[in-house]
């Protein structure tokens, strides 16, 4: 939840004047529970989705997530029909989101092409897996943690939340 990176997704979200929620998944940080490969996770993440709803219910939902918690958004979308989402440094090699279904909302990816934890073509590869494929950012010369790039980052889901309204 204090990662740069869900936070700079947050802060763009905000920036938007989307109602913005940012939690840790059970067993990170101070929160109950421990890691269950996504399982449970997906299920923190339609907690927090149903709390928002109720919380704003004429608000749109967007979903983002950074990493691990990309490949949650992912699994929850398909589940809870966003109107957007955005994934950065997906976590596309975990063998428990092998079978991730397409959402039906504008989709976008971020990635770094010198990403040390995600490699560039696996992205690639899996983005060209659905049709029509997720919008596709690269980035060059960033890594996972896109340090120093934090600035490019929040404007690419800037541009594409503008982008996605404006349709």
């Amino acid at each position: 939840m204090q990662n740069k990176v869900v936070h700079t997704l947050g802060r763009a979200c905000q920036e938007f004047g989307l109602a913005t929620l940012r939690f840790n998944f059970r067993g990170v940080g101070a929160s109950d529970g421990s890691h269950d490969e996504g399982r449970a996770e997906i299920e923190d993440a339609m907690a927090v989705i149903a709390w928002g709803r109720q919380r704003w219910p004429d608000g749109p939902l967007t979903l983002a997530g950074f990493s691990f918690g990309a490949m949650v958004a992912l699994a929850a979308a398909v589940r809870s029909a966003p109107s957007k989402l955005i994934t950065v440094a997906p976590a596309v090699g975990r063998p428990e989101f092998s079978s991730a279904a397409k959402p039906n909302c504008p989709w976008l990816i971020v990635q770094g092409d010198a990403d040390e934890l995600v490699d560039i073509r696996d992205v690639r590869a899996f983005a060209a897996r659905f049709e029509p494929a997720p919008k596709l950012v690269v980035m060059s010369g960033v890594e996972h943690f896109f340090h120093g790039r934090l600035t490019q980052l929040r404007d690419e889901v800037l541009a594409f939340l503008k982008n996605e309204e404006a349709r």
